[in-house]
């Protein structure tokens, strides 16, 4: 006998075939649209711009080579440079909750590189405190760079302290990798949660140790004294226990707070790194 041939337009594939390709196509849509969100969460957290989130006493900006103040609120943009008096204080922070706080007496350019969101800060001189947020608890590729030292991280918090010939880095929480700047080859120091190391810029890196405890502890107890008396500050409202320094463009005219660490001159350097261990 002859079969009859199948009629046009008439979809006769086992029911089980069709319900194979159904699912197919629906696991192909929502791949598209999970792409299409993680492609967009990732654009978000490469945003290139830091929000300045707490401003105290005397911070700026570098505008065609002209300091210019800074308020909270204000956005900092890639190769922008930002200076602290000495009683100056300023908390950043970029998208994906990665923060990064500048101390008096420094000098900071954000985004040196603007090509690679991974290049965060690259502090000059002075000191800050740097803390990484994970992204969906996965790592956070960035980098700190000094005078001395490329500071690799993915998701922690540490200080930085750069002055002309050495750098030293103070991690309270996760992991650092640590290179010299000047002498990649001589490889580079992981610096784990309560230690510290200090980078010289006339010696390798191989010759350094990893300090488990004075250096850290002298670091860590500075910056909370700093800290409390910016906070402090804040709250009272105090000034006059130092110059405020030259009133710059875009200033609201509030009092400056007195000098952190209660300095009684307004001019004073930023403190030098702690000398390394065994000298």
């Amino acid at each position: 006998m002859c079969k009859a041939a199948p009629a046009e337009g008439v979809d006769n594939r086992p029911a089980q075939a069709k319900e194979v390709l159904l699912n197919a196509s629906v696991k192909r849509g929502l791949i598209v649209i999970a792409l299409a969100v993680l492609s967009a969460m990732l654009c978000a957290a490469q945003s290139p711009v830091a929000k300045a989130i707490e401003i105290q006493g005397q911070v700026s900006v570098l505008k065609d080579n002209y300091p210019w103040a800074l308020a909270p609120g204000a956005t900092l943009q890639p190769m922008q440079i930002v200076l602290t008096g000495a009683d100056g204080f300023a908390r950043f922070e970029v998208s994906g909750g990665s923060t990064f706080e500048v101390f008096p007496n420094s000098r900071v350019q954000f985004r040196a590189n603007p090509g690679n969101f991974k290049d965060l800060v690259d502090l000059v001189l002075g000191r800050i405190r740097v803390h990484i947020e994970k992204i969906g608890g996965q790592p956070n590729p960035n980098s700190v760079r000094t005078s001395t030292a490329v500071i690799s991280v993915r998701g922690t918090t540490f200080d930085v302290i750069a002055s002309d010939d050495s750098t030293t880095v103070a991690v309270e929480e996760g992991q650092v990798a640590v290179r010299h700047l000047l002498r990649p080859s001589s490889g580079e120091k992981l610096v784990n949660a309560g230690e510290a190391l200090t980078v010289f810029k006339n010696e390798p890196l191989a010759k350094r140790q990893v300090d488990r405890g004075r250096v850290y502890q002298q670091i860590v107890a500075s910056v909370w004294d700093a800290l409390g008396t910016i906070i402090r500050n804040g709250r009272t409202g105090a000034g006059g226990a130092g110059p405020a320094g030259p009133t710059l463009p875009g200033d609201t005219g509030g009092t400056a707070p007195p000098p952190a660490g209660g300095s009684s001159g307004g001019n004073s350097p930023a403190p030098p790194p702690p000398a390394p261990p065994g000298n």
